[in-house]
């Protein structure tokens, strides 16, 4: 029974691991293209711009809530 536990937990490892990794990387991906002003220049942004980040911020939020426990996620 403890041989199968710890299998069962390396597997969750490996499983954890691979999220977090994947959430990594799509932070990173985020960061650059928020370093890059989201591919806009100033003279360009107009309020299709605004609505797009404002979605993003939206979906961000959801997650930074419920990992913070925050917003409706807050006890």
């Amino acid at each position: 029974m403890t041989t199968r536990r710890a299998n069962d937990n390396s597997k969750a490892l490996d499983a954890f691991i691979a999220a977090k990794a994947e959430i990594d990387t799509m932070l990173e991906r985020l960061k650059a293209l928020s370093d890059d002003h989201f591919e806009t220049h100033p003279d360009e942004i107009h309020w299709g711009h605004v609505g797009t980040l404002e979605h993003y911020a939206g979906l961000l939020r959801q997650i930074t809530d419920s990992a913070f426990k925050e917003g409706e996620h807050a006890a």
